[in-house]
């Protein structure tokens, strides 16, 4: 290991730090986020969402830009977890598509790094409904750099 190498952490103390956390950003809670899932060796997070139904459209359905703010919320803390929290990953770009509805209430979206190299990474999602069904994918292009709190 490096001399300034991080000492790896364990999946199971990875998500009790990020579940524990007292420094959770608001957007997490505004969205209902809980993260419950980690695998860094796989480079694959799974976060559950309680969707408010203030999120919801004139028709009652989950508005698109929160499912997208979902799905770039996980891909963003996969690379966060992946790198053993060194680095961050403001998104460069992302595409979604919409497949079906989401409705207010429980969701889930599993977060997967397809290529973390130094100048870019590779990141895809997919989140599902309650009853497991795929409701939206999604793709993002992100830039890795030191993490470090700003403000």
């Amino acid at each position: 290991m490096a001399e300034t190498e991080k000492p790896r952490i364990s999946d199971a103390d990875m998500l009790a730090r990020f579940q524990g956390s007292k420094k959770r950003p608001p957007c997490s809670d505004t969205l209902g986020m809980t993260l419950t899932e980690v695998e860094q060796d796989a480079m694959r997070i799974r976060m559950d969402f309680d969707v408010p139904g203030m999120f919801a459209n004139p028709t009652g359905a989950v508005q698109g830009g929160f499912i997208s703010a979902m799905l770039d919320e996980a891909m963003s803390t996969c690379v966060i977890i992946a790198s053993n929290v060194t680095m961050t990953a403001p998104t460069l770009e992302m595409k979604t598509s919409f497949l079906r509805r989401l409705m207010p209430g429980k969701a889930h979206v599993e977060a997967r790094i397809l290529r973390l190299g130094k100048s870019a990474a590779f990141m895809e999602a997919d989140c599902f409904g309650p009853d497991g069904e795929l409701v939206a994918k999604a793709t993002a292009t992100a830039i890795p750099m030191p993490f470090k709190r700003l403000g």
